[in-house]
């Protein structure tokens, strides 16, 4: 046999060897991020589906748990989820596209473009400082008695603006950082003013089919969409409908809905200038304050010995919650859609990160707040505390999160269990006493038992670690009006 002979098919059972090697350790890759999934899928703590790219391409889309519990209908990978508050990007490109169309400045003030919003604050508000978040607008779903008693109204975004979004500013623009959906909201009406159409319009035209996301949209209450998932609330493995929501209340902010492989469109148009130059784009991606940019935290990840470069956002909303993860400097995405308050989809996303990295994810852990729910029905709720300071401190198998402990605390007030309440919202405040928001809390359930003193307490306490809690500085008004 010749020699080059020899060299080529040695050359070919090398590449062949290669390939086979390539396709195994992907396959392998993909089998442990699908068994990682199911693990936290059978823990109760991810219902939904996802989809995890590499190289721009698809290695694993697919469905995990119901998207409809009550007819026993499965998620797939095309079910459409409500997106929360990853619809601000969206938003955000449409206002970056009209920036490059000449017809929206950076630098330009709030009242330049809605010249009826009150001049003492949107004269000195830029739009940059909207996108960024550094605005000083309050936050309208802070507002807790707006959101139990008013988020069902169907409204209008002009009408929304000046009664809901028009409140003293929470800081000076620019000297500090804080998230505002009334922001987001007030940049959807903007687009409106300046383009003649609507939000939902611009929105379609824009981005939604040039890019081909043909399963993704506005959602509207009062319309029926096919392969939609419900929205589910869950506490001790019960999965119950959420509570409703109006969708004009989130709007521009929050009232998008899409499928795992329409956001993996996205992501991968986000790479080329179809949609918005790469100068524009550029600005998007770069951080102002808190590694929040316009619409996305930019972040730097440890994964092992490297450090990613991370573009991400989540959204939380009535019986949804959902996690964008983008490895610009690897071309690697993670989009994951969950259909019930609540899960661990960080936690999730990360495991999945170090899979696709090499590395051991950990594994998920049972929820202690759930553990403690468990105990209180059976013992009561003394019992079920004594039971949960037992476990709390076993690190391998439980994990307690101050959210899920908060939520068992308002589950059993919205039940009427005032006294169970208080407790749960004490212990809450003992496991994290660094955070305002237990005090916050603790301080409502203590006013619902007719405690004031106690309550103003720990408003006072809320309000001394986070100075811009607004929501409990209007109770601790309200409360000491009625010593």
């Amino acid at each position: 046999m010749p020699t080059i002979l020899k060299k080529s098919l040695c050359l070919y059972a090398a590449l062949l060897l290669f390939i086979f090697t390539h396709h195994v350790n992907s396959q392998d890759k993909v089998q442990k991020i699908d068994d990682l999934i199911q693990k936290y899928n059978s823990l109760g703590q991810f219902n939904g589906a996802v989809l995890v790219a590499e190289d721009g391409k698809i290695i694993l889309s697919k469905g995990y748990g119901m998207q409809d519990f009550e007819n026993n209908v499965p998620n797939n990978n095309e079910t459409k989820f409500r997106l929360a508050s990853v619809t601000k990007q969206f938003t955000a490109m449409l206002v970056m596209q009209l920036v490059e169309k000449g017809k929206i400045n950076l630098e330009g003030k709030l009242t330049d473009y809605l010249p009826y919003y009150r001049k003492d604050i949107g004269d000195k508000i830029t739009i940059s400082q909207i996108l960024s978040h550094t605005s000083g607008l309050a936050n309208y779903t802070e507002n807790r008695k707006f959101m139990q008693e008013e988020s069902g109204l169907k409204v209008t975004p002009k009408d929304f603006v000046l009664k809901y979004c028009s409140e003293d500013l929470i800081f000076e623009p620019g000297t500090k950082w804080e998230y505002s959906n009334s922001g987001y909201f007030i940049l959807g009406l903007i687009i409106e003013e300046i383009t003649g159409k609507s939000w939902e319009d611009n929105l379609q035209e824009n981005i939604l089919t040039p890019v081909g996301m043909t399963s993704s949209g506005n959602e509207h209450s009062d319309k029926t969409y096919e392969n939609k998932a419900k929205g589910y609330t869950r506490l001790l493995g019960d999965f119950k409908p959420a509570r409703f929501l109006e969708m004009t209340i989130p709007y521009s902010a929050g009232s998008m809905y899409s499928t795992v492989e329409d956001m993996f469109k996205w992501d991968q148009v986000l790479y080329t200038d179809k949609l918005l130059s790469n100068e524009l784009k550029e600005k998007m991606f770069t951080p102002v304050q808190n590694s929040y940019g316009y619409g996305w935290q930019i972040i730097e990840q440890p994964i092992g010995d490297k450090k990613l470069n991370v573009i991400t956002h989540s959204g939380g909303i009535f019986g949804f919650n959902s996690l964008e993860t983008r490895l610009v400097d690897d071309n690697k995405f993670i989009m994951v859609l969950n259909n019930f308050e609540g899960g661990n989809l960080n936690h999730l996303t990360l495991g999945i990160v170090n899979i696709l990295y090499g590395l051991e994810p950990a594994n998920p852990k049972k929820s202690s707040a759930e553990e403690l729910l468990r105990s209180i029905t059976e013992k009561g709720i003394d019992a079920g505390i004594e039971d949960f300071k037992r476990i709390k401190d076993n690190k391998e198998e439980f994990v307690t999160r101050e959210r899920e402990m908060n939520m068992l605390g308002y589950n059993l007030l919205q039940e009427g269990k005032i006294n169970e309440a208080v407790k749960v919202f004490k212990l809450n405040v003992e496991l994290f006493p660094e955070s305002s928001n237990v005090y916050d809390s603790y301080g409502e359930a203590l006013a619902e038992a007719g405690d004031i003193e106690n309550a103003i307490i720990n408003y006072k306490k809320s309000v001394e670690l986070n100075p811009d809690n607004e929501g409990g500085k209007q109770m601790l008004e309200k409360l000491q009006g009625k010593k």
